[in-house]
């Protein structure tokens, strides 16, 4: 159904571009330079304060964008080359995790995680997490390698729970007279399967699988939240989203405030007055703000009329059978 998806709006945007005769400009070429470079965003001094954004879908495969023909770096590729960099970099007195992303994978929110959590350790550089609109389900999980954590007012956080996407479609093709002819080595080797019903067995199969890597959840969140009260652990770890507020009041977060009140955080944790903020990039193009998306290290771009046109494909079409740390609310009718 993801796939299905893509695909239509993919076809959209193709019909969308043909009736925008003489005015869609295409690009095939950019820079594959991927080396990474740092550039100052904001302030002064010899300290640093490296902003690392986390946007997105948190997955470690790469992105593709412009009909699958620029490829993007993962998160967790992204991420990882960031910390490395960093660790060779004395100057740096804290690091900020500005987390904007529903959640993603399993594997990658862990795994992520655990850098995080080995970058503190290594150097004794301070991490703070700033929360965007949305660090919910796999996007908190990173957080709690924090040693802070501060939502803005609006931000929206919590879904601390597992999730494998599933459909049954047997229903729909018994209307269509279309029967599974799928061959098995074993009884268990289609478990899952959109295309008959999940036996009892299956099911709580499926289900151990869940419950496994809840626990791990449940238990990155004890470690990394110590002042949570116990009684409120279940009320926390049910699924639900929470607004920053009750965040704050559940313990989830230590702060609430803006950008300017995490630099402020970031510069007393690093123990200076004053501090450039930093960012990494690849590519010919330097982010300009601490907000500003970094370019694509390169690949085809494309504008009509002078607007640049946006070509991804969801990179998460694919993701319909794996675990998810991930907070999707439903799409609008």
């Amino acid at each position: 159904m993801g796939r299905l998806a893509s695909a239509l709006r993919t076809g959209l945007l193709a019909t969308t571009l043909i009736g925008l005769t003489g005015c869609v400009v295409i690009s095939p070429f950019g820079s594959q330079d991927d080396q990474l470079r740092e550039t100052t965003v904001q302030g002064e001094g010899d300290s640093k304060i490296l902003w690392l954004p986390i946007s997105g879908f948190i997955s470690d495969a790469p992105g593709r964008q412009a009909f699958g023909l620029v490829q993007q770096p993962s998160t967790l590729a992204s991420v990882t080359r960031a910390l490395d960099k960093a660790a060779q970099d004395d100057h740096i007195g804290a690091v900020v995790l500005r987390i904007n992303s529903p959640g993603g994978t399993v594997s990658a929110a862990d795994e992520i995680h655990a850098r995080i959590q080995r970058y503190h350790e290594t150097t004794g550089v301070p991490v703070i997490a700033s929360f965007g609109g949305v660090a919910a389900s796999g996007g908190y999980y990173v957080a709690m390698a924090a040693d802070t954590i501060i939502a803005q007012p609006t931000s929206i956080t919590g879904s601390i729970g597992v999730i494998i996407p599933g459909v049954n479609a047997k229903g729909l093709l018994d209307k269509l007279g279309v029967e599974d002819a799928s061959y098995v080595s074993a009884p268990h080797k289609d478990i899952m399967s959109p295309l008959r019903d999940a036996t009892p067995e299956e099911r709580r199969i499926v289900q151990d699988v869940i419950d496994s890597l809840f626990a791990r959840f449940v238990a990155v969140v004890e470690a990394g939240r110590p002042g949570l009260d116990p009684a409120q652990l279940d009320t926390v770890t049910d699924g639900r989203i929470v607004a920053a507020d009750d965040a704050r009041r559940l313990g989830l977060i230590d702060e609430i405030g803006h950008i300017d009140d995490v630099l402020t955080l970031a510069r007393a944790k690093a123990g200076v007055d004053e501090a450039r903020v930093i960012r990494y990039y690849s590519g010919a193009r330097a982010p300009r703000s601490i907000l500003a998306e970094a370019a694509a290290g390169g690949g085809l771009s494309l504008s009509a009329a002078g607007v640049p046109i946006d070509l991804s494909i969801d990179s998460n079409a694919g993701t319909a059978a794996q675990p998810l740390y991930l907070w999707q609310p439903p799409a609008s009718r």
